[in-house]
């Protein structure tokens, strides 16, 4: 439809943008080359649309306006030259809690423990993980998390000195689930996506998303960016919070792909993620992951986030985790990849299309204002709810 956005030419897609005029954020969809607005007293949110039986029935019938075409909403949509007169394209999701889950492939396993030995120094990431290999080899992508063969591989690193908090939730029998960011304030496609600036260490984690509905069930995914500070969550994992979620720090989009008779969750789980980053400086950067090699299925993960232990009544989007850590020299040899801002983060697959975000500082990054609060008093002022 658009080289930009890359979606396919079939499925149900819903989202939400900003359009002038109106305060409160649209419901919209993809009708061929168009993006319509869908919002209703119905569903005034996207999360109203995932709690419904058939989410992308609804959004296939419900009644809508063209508000412009996919390509120029697209266009319009990148930070750096948008023009608020325009509607831009926000993040998918609305009143669901966003929430992450982390080491979920064991083959990246190996490169959070080499950052927790590190202690966040890059200087020290390469020979840490030449010495683990050595040990252990580095084909783990068949080791079932909880299996005799992973508590195998445990011991193996514990004997080493290489123990690590990440060893029990990639190889133990339970999973890390975290929180992302709050509600509301994740950004979408085009967004400038953000780094403390406190980080000289960091990478983007080009994951999927599955978007939840309050009764833990599966509607549909997006693309995500779970922006990752190495050196901070390598320092201590309990810096975890500030190392994962700052101002900008979670990109989501471009839309929520709804399981339909064209896309369910098995197309999900084979899915292939590509990963682009684009340099200011000329640097580029490459590669792809298989959803197949995840070590834990989307349903365990939304199972160990919700279920009668605790409860989401907007539902959620939850990031499956990523197994794509760039190693890659940039500079000086040894120290590897770390984000440079103005970077151009491009993520990918066939079913979900593109999201492409430019790196910044958090500090610089548009701060967060819009809450659950004024949704709700713009949604009553427009009489939706």
């Amino acid at each position: 439809m658009t080289e930009l956005l890359q979606l396919p030419n079939e499925g149900a897609f819903v989202g939400r943008a900003a359009a002038p005029g109106t305060a409160h954020p649209l419901v919209v969809t993809v009708r061929g080359d168009a993006v319509v607005d869908i919002t209703s007293r119905e569903a005034p949110t996207v999360r109203d649309i995932c709690e419904m039986d058939d989410p992308a029935g609804y959004v296939g019938r419900a009644e809508g306006r063209p508000i412009g075409t996919l390509a120029a909403i697209a266009e319009n949509s990148f930070q750096a030259k948008r023009d608020a007169g325009r509607p831009h394209l926000l993040s998918p999701v609305d009143l669901q809690a966003v929430k992450a889950s982390g080491v979920t492939f064991v083959v990246s396993l190996l490169e959070r423990v080499i950052e927790e030995q590190a202690r966040g120094n890059p200087e020290r990431a390469a020979g840490i993980r030449a010495d683990i290999a050595e040990l252990i080899g580095d084909d783990l992508s068949k080791l079932k998390p909880g299996s005799p063969e992973a508590m195998a591989c445990k011991m193996k690193l514990i004997a080493r000195g290489a123990w690590s908090q990440y060893l029990e939730v990639g190889i133990g029998p339970d999973a890390e689930i975290f929180t992302k960011c709050q509600p509301l304030a994740s950004v979408g496609f085009g967004a400038d996506v953000g780094l403390h600036p406190i980080s000289t260490w960091n990478n983007p984690e080009p994951e999927i998303a599955v978007i939840a509905s309050s009764r833990g069930r599966i509607v549909g995914a997006a693309l995500g960016n779970d922006v990752n500070l190495r050196d901070v969550e390598g320092r201590s994992a309990l810096l975890l919070g500030k190392a994962k979620d700052n101002n900008a720090s979670a990109a989501l989009g471009p839309f929520i792909r709804l399981f339909d008779d064209t896309f369910s969750l098995a197309d999900v789980k084979q899915a292939k993620v590509s990963l682009s980053v684009t340099g200011e400086d000329g640097f580029e950067l490459a590669g792809s992951s298989s959803m197949a090699e995840i070590s834990r299925s989307p349903e365990e993960l939304v199972a160990a986030a919700m279920g009668t232990h605790h409860q989401y009544p907007d539902g959620m989007a939850l990031y499956l985790g990523t197994m794509f850590v760039p190693s890659k020299d940039r500079g000086e040899a040894g120290k590897g990849f770390t984000h440079k801002t103005g970077d151009i983060v491009t993520i990918s697959t066939e079913t979900l299309g593109a999201l492409t975000n430019r790196v910044k500082l958090s500090t610089e990054c548009p701060p967060w204002t819009y809450g659950t609060s004024r949704l709700m008093r713009d949604l009553a002022k427009a009489r939706l709810i």
